[in-house]
């Protein structure tokens, strides 16, 4: 190769790697959080794992659709949260992955839920413990990191309240996990 070669392919390489660059760069805030929910309910820990899986169309009710067909979580390892928005279950979306499953132990999976399309890791672990005669100690917790804005933890902490408190709660209370 000729020096004069030689020296437009360095220049070539050198103005590539000082040009400015195309793509946008932006910073995101960064954090982590951590929420723990505790309650008791009626029933042996393998019948809450049972009514806190499967179909859960019941008592869960936020949702990417406007009107979804059916919420699903499926309890073993690998697999996956789903909102089908048709009854073929065609068309939906993955809102979580199951990475460990033991049948009235513990449940745990990763997703981002309703903060899909955010770098957010995020990891929801059910515990089942036996408590006071006939009835489970139920223990949500999760953990998340990496995109955190402002108010990201209290909104997460509010909404499962919503969901455990106010919708699986009174589900369970009433029997209802039964009937499916």
């Amino acid at each position: 190769m000729s020096g004069h070669l030689v020296s437009v392919v360095v220049a070539a390489c050198t103005a590539a790697l000082i040009a400015p660059a195309s793509a946008e760069h932006k910073s995101l805030p960064t954090g982590a959080f951590e929420i723990t929910h505790t309650l008791v309910l009626s029933g042996a820990p393998e019948e809450i794992y049972d009514a806190i899986t499967g179909d859960i169309s019941g008592w869960w009710d936020h949702s990417v659709s406007e009107q979804p067909a059916r919420f699903f979580i499926e309890a073993k390892p690998g697999g996956g949260f789903w909102e089908y928005f048709d009854a073929q279950g065609e068309s939906g979306v993955r809102h979580a992955t199951v990475t460990c499953a033991e049948r009235g132990k513990l449940l745990r999976f990763e997703g981002p839920l309703g903060l899909a399309g955010n770098a957010i890791l995020m990891v929801h672990t059910y515990a089942f413990e036996a408590s006071e005669e006939g009835k489970t100690r139920l223990t949500l917790t999760v953990r998340a990191s990496g995109q955190m804005e402002e108010g990201w933890a209290e909104t997460v902490d509010r909404v499962w309240h919503h969901f455990l408190f106010e919708r699986f709660q009174p589900w369970v209370e009433a029997g209802k996990h039964l009937e499916r």
